[in-house]
């Protein structure tokens, strides 16, 4: 009792850990607590900041399978790999840490216990930051006799945003570099001189110092300088930052360049000391070779550099420097170069060594007495240092991959090109071998040594295909970023190849990626429009669904969506409410600024929802939905991919009911003179309600149509009808509202001709919302208008007749009263034009006090009255056209006044009979006069025959009496 079995627990190194680009990094992950074998396996994984959720598996103890595609080649090449240090703890190592290497790592231990019970991995974050460290000193050569003091500078400095230490120190590297630098004095991390243990005494002497000066500047001071620290000096400096387990770690490292120190001893005899910084070469490589001569006093010097016993270059006492004639061109493009640093020291560098100059260098130096002799006093030769130049053949070996194997048409495609086996810098080519072209090639991108990018033909000016990128990740990575392909003829193989130049010579390396591109168009892209409901109420919301179908998932690709409407009745071809880009931007259409308060717009993985609230007349009519589909990575500009239209639905809003109700009896007003009202009453309607009022007058003649009078609307702005248009008709017939429920039609000085039955037709309308809406309309009673005459019928011809009139001369339509005049009475005639439906033209009116008025305004020049007598009411037409044609009647009017100082009232009245006008086309020409008399134009005719027929006889006649 009390025993608990032990619980897995995976532990590893704390972060955040901040390392910089380009250093060897190892981060550590233990197991403990576990159940079978001692030797646990680890499997690390990475989680990009670019994708968070997504594991990236890097490299495995287990599992050669492991890593991705963008780890595979540096764990092949042993860029990335796991260090056991025990059977349950291990290091991960990245030997050149990448920008790309940043993010949370995660170290996993395959379960080998019984059952599951504790962690079985962790997590840490590594933040890649810049290297910002540098180290700098001049490049020299000196030459201090034994005892002299030495002072050498250094300049460091960092950037780093985070807080770091600096530490400094100073190296002595001796003979070919074969030995350990030596250490000589350094200032740590923590602001501690600590010599190296062959300068220790020196240092607690004084003689050894390290001083800084200013924010960069570091110097060392050797006093009493001694033959053993003669060889190449150099500073280092190192970058340290603190990890969150208080432990401090060497983030960066950087060396300057060397100083050549010469010490020379104080004997009495001239010795020659010949060193190089690294006799063993490749092709390519420089050389450096300095001669330290040393010599009792300062003195004349002639110097001879020689190569397998050849002179290769000499200096004069003088300084003047002569080449051999093999030399001169190679030292004349910089490639050779001797000079005299100080008096006692000379250097031969070779920039760029080949095959030819390896071998044995010495150098010969010959002491003068003066500068101008020809005779040495003595000559020393040095020993002979060989220097060997190996041939260098370099092996491009290239690791291509892509993140991205298999894309949709708009994603991009990235794909990696590392390089190994580089000596130097590489030019770099990628190539498109599109699979539907064999044999064919395109050129993508190129990166000269120099860093200069050229683009292909079809990739340059940032096209459909966006603008290409291609990248040196590191000394050997390459990333090339198409950010949009265009369709399947952007898959296939891509091909990257390095090229290295050197001495003449170049090497080539190859490698190929396939990436497998899927268009969209004519992928089955289709769209369906359904309602659940197609008839909605007055406010009520409905909804449209937009489905959509695609062989392809439509949650990889953009998407958008336009709404149309078309409103009922049609005005306009389908009209776009709103567009739903695929960065969900709503733009709404300016045709139907209504809807953009009422509707709400939604959208899951393969629909799109139009929600409208509150549903107004405004909103019925046909909509339809057009969905189409972009490439990625390409914002809706120009043409999509592929799109498709949905079916049209119709959408009927049904508005509130109509209560009106009106008065439809039927009634009668009979009047013999003045003004006459007819009555429109509404009987109920709901409140809020305006009402338009149209009045109609039905003839007398049972086949006419009804005429529209007037018409006042809902806000009794009045129309006239075409039959009551002209200035005296709008000025005898208006249409007033007397109450909130009785409307009249008022017809000042109504004569014989206004009778017929009237009607009205009430329309209801309702402010809802957005405006007025028409709810319904009903139709009143009749009311018959008639005249009360109370005088005896006049006599008139009633009998119908015609006349012809030629066109252009005048023509006079009869009519005349037959009976006699009553004493005291007055006539009022007026003429007529019948129409074949509607209401007939009234020409000319004769009034009782003898004044004539002309309703045809531009018949008065033509009409005139000609009367014989009192009973005579003839009508003259002039200047007859052939629109005149027709039936014309006129109307008789016997009036008497009532009494002295009275109004006149209507007697009787009689209408004559219908006179039919005929009008002729004028005779223009003889011919056509004789054209329309058929008697003359069949005598003409017949003229020649009988002209024929009369000189055969006479010719007869002759003959006979000449046979006499």
């Amino acid at each position: 009792t009390g025993l608990t079995s032990a619980q897995r627990q995976v532990t590893v190194q704390e972060g955040p850990l901040y390392r910089t680009e380009g250093s060897h990094v190892t981060l550590w992950c233990k197991v403990s607590g576990y159940q079978g074998p001692a030797e646990q396996n680890f499997q690390w994984s990475i989680y990009l900041p670019s994708a968070p959720e997504r594991e990236v598996q890097i490299v495995s103890t287990v599992d050669p399978s492991f890593p991705y595609a963008i780890y595979t080649q540096r764990v092949r090449g042993r860029g990335i790999f796991v260090e056991r240090l025990q059977g349950d703890a291990v290091l991960l190592h990245i030997t050149e840490l990448q920008e790309r290497d940043a993010g949370q790592y995660e170290c996993h231990t395959p379960n080998t216990d019984e059952r599951y019970l504790g962690s079985y991995s962790a997590k840490t974050n590594l933040t890649v930051i810049p290297d910002t460290l540098s180290a700098s000193m001049a490049p020299q050569a000196l030459s201090h006799m034994e005892g002299d003091v030495v002072e050498l500078t250094c300049e460091v400095s960092k950037a780093t945003a985070q807080h770091t230490h600096l530490s400094v120190g100073w190296y002595l590297l001796q003979g070919a570099g074969e030995q350990p630098a030596k250490e000589i004095l350094t200032l740590s991390k923590d602001f501690i001189l600590k010599p190296g243990p062959s300068y220790e005494q020196r240092f607690l002497e004084g003689n050894v110092q390290l001083n800084k000066v200013g924010n960069t500047t570091y110097k060392l001071i050797i006093r009493g300088v001694k033959p053993s620290d003669q060889g190449q000096l150099y500073c280092e400096a190192a970058e340290w930052i603190e990890d969150p387990d208080k432990t401090w770690k060497d983030i960066s490292r950087n060396q300057t360049q060397r100083t050549w120190l010469a010490v020379l001893s104080r004997g009495t005899d001239l010795s020659v000391d010949l060193t190089a910084a690294e006799p063993s070469l490749s092709e390519g490589d420089s050389l450096q070779l300095s001669c330290v001569v040393e010599a009792p006093k300062s003195s004349n010097f002639k110097v001879v550099w020689l190569l397998n016993n050849k002179e290769v270059a000499r200096v004069d006492p003088h300084g003047v420097l002569t080449w051999e004639e093999e030399y001169q061109e190679r030292a004349r493009l910089g490639q050779l170069r001797a000079f005299k640093p100080s008096n006692t020291v000379y250097v031969l560098t070779i920039s760029e060594v080949g095959l030819e100059d390896k071998g044995t260098y010495q150098c010969s130096v010959s002491e003068m007495k003066t500068p101008g002799d020809l005779q040495s006093i003595q000559t020393v030769v040095s020993s002979g240092i060989q220097v060997d130049v190996k041939l260098v053949e370099i092996h491009l070996r290239l690791s291509v991959s892509t993140s991205t194997p298999r894309v949709t048409a708009g994603d991009a495609l990235i794909l990696h090109c590392e390089v190994q086996g580089a000596t130097g810098p590489v030019s770099l080519r990628w190539w498109h071998l599109p699979p539907q072209q064999p044999g064919h090639r395109e050129l993508v991108a190129a990166m000269e040594q120099d860093g200069a990018l050229n683009l292909g033909s079809a990739y340059r000016h940032g096209g459909a295909r966006g603008s290409l990128r291609l990248q040196k990740e590191s000394s050997g990575t390459f990333t090339l970023v198409i950010p949009s392909t265009l369709d399947e003829d952007d898959g296939g193989q891509y091909r990257c190849e390095a090229t290295q130049w050197s001495r003449g010579r170049n090497w080539t390396g190859k490698g190929e990626a396939a990436v497998m591109v899927s268009s969209i168009a004519g992928l089955g892209l289709q769209a369906t429009l359904r309602s659940r409901i197609a008839t909605v109420s007055y406010g009520q919301s409905f909804e449209l669904f937009c489905q959509v179908g695609a062989s392809y998932a439509l949650e990889e690709v953009p998407v958008s969506v336009r709404w149309r409407f078309q409103p009922n009745p049609p005005t306009s071809p389908l009209q776009e409410l709103v567009q739903v880009l695929p960065n969900g931007t709503v733009l709404w259409g300016a045709a139907q600024p209504r809807f953009q308060g009422k509707a709400q717009l939604a959208k899951t993985d393969s629909s799109f929802r139009l929600h409208i609230h509150s549903a107004l007349p405004a909103n019925e009519g046909t909509y339809q939905c057009e969905v189409e589909v972009w490439r990625r990575n390409v914002l809706p500009l120009g043409r999509p991919a592929a799109s498709t239209s949905s079916n049209a639905v119709g959408i009927k809003v049904v508005l509130p009911g109509s209560k009106l109700q009106v008065d439809t009896k039927d009634s009668s007003v009979e009047i013999a003179s003045g003004n006459a009202a007819i009555q429109c009453r509404i009987v109920f309607a709901q409140e809020n309600s305006q009402f338009a009022v149209t009045w109609y007058l039905l003839p007398p003649l049972a086949d006419t149509k009804p005429l529209q009078i007037l018409r006042a609307n809902y806000t009794s702005v009045l129309e006239y009808g075409s039959e009551f248009s002209s200035p005296a008709l709008k000025s005898r017939f208006l249409s007033q509202r007397v109450s909130s429920s009785l409307f009249q039609l008022q017809i000042l000085s109504a004569n014989v001709g206004d009778e017929g039955s009237y009607y009205c037709v009430v329309e209801e309308w309702l402010w809802l919302v957005d405006g007025w809406y028409k709810l319904g309309e009903r139709t009143s009673g009749r009311t018959t208008l008639k005249f009360k005459l109370s005088g005896e019928q006049l006599q008139m011809e009633k009998t119908n007749g015609s006349i012809s009139a030629r066109e252009g001369e005048e023509a006079t339509l009869p009519c005349r009263l037959q009976s006699a005049l009553p004493p005291r009475s007055q006539l009022s005639a007026t003429w007529f034009q019948a129409k074949g439906s509607g209401r007939d033209s009234a020409l000319l009116s004769l009034q009782r006090d003898g004044t004539v008025q002309y309703p045809e305004g531009r018949l008065a020049v033509r009409l005139f009255l000609r009367r014989a007598s009192a009973r005579d009411f003839s009508l003259t037409l002039s200047g007859v056209e052939r629109g005149d044609a027709g039936a014309y009647y006129c109307q008789l009017q016997e009036w008497q006044q009532q009494g002295e100082g009275k109004d006149w009232a209507l007697q009787a009245l009689a209408r004559s009979g219908h006179t039919q006008l005929i009008t002729i086309p004028p005779e223009s020409t003889v011919l056509s006069r004789i054209c329309s008399s058929p008697p003359l134009l069949n005598f003409i005719l017949y003229l020649p025959l009988v002209l024929i027929l009369l000189l055969a006889l006479a010719v007869f006649c002759w003959y006979c009496k000449f046979r006499k």
